[in-house]
């Protein structure tokens, strides 16, 4: 019997691939196999568990997708996503920490914020972004981080 949230989950992965985007099991990661690719159960340091999903744009990770059952109020986990962005082992090399792009969605309903906003703030959205759009946003946040050092 398939769970609320493996339901979810499936949903999610038709729509990130409708999006352009590779997903693969964490026991199989390859990330040249697309410019855009997606980790499942993506493990982090120490304590802070797994991500549901790690986002990885040109074989560098951006951000995170936390799946929740469908009717879960997506709003109250911003703070668990948050954690996600900022477990990273450090020999990833992250273009900007903590990951710039976030997601919650329950497969109907999805939410995104970006921590390179001025004033970050969740969005609700109809569809993930594609791989090349999130990229242009770790193109420019790694360009800025560069130019403050």
């Amino acid at each position: 019997m398939t769970t609320p949230e493996e339901k979810a989950r499936e949903r999610i992965d038709y729509q990130l691939n409708e999006a352009g985007w590779i997903v693969q099991n964490r026991d199989e990661i390859n990330l040249s196999a697309s410019p855009g690719v997606i980790i499942r159960e993506f493990p982090l340091l120490h304590g802070a568990g797994y991500a549901d999903y790690m986002i990885f744009v040109n074989a560098k990770p951006v951000g995170a997708l936390e799946a929740k059952p469908e009717g879960y109020p997506v709003r109250s986990v911003e703070v668990q996503t948050d954690k996600y962005t900022a477990g990273l082992a450090y020999d990833l090399k992250p273009p900007v920490t903590p990951l710039p792009f976030c997601y919650v969605s329950t497969g109907t309903e999805t939410i995104f914020w970006n921590h390179l906003d001025p004033q970050p703030r969740s969005r609700r959205v109809f569809q993930f972004h594609r791989p090349e759009t999130i990229a242009e946003g770790a193109e420019y946040a790694e360009s800025e981080h560069q130019g403050k050092r």
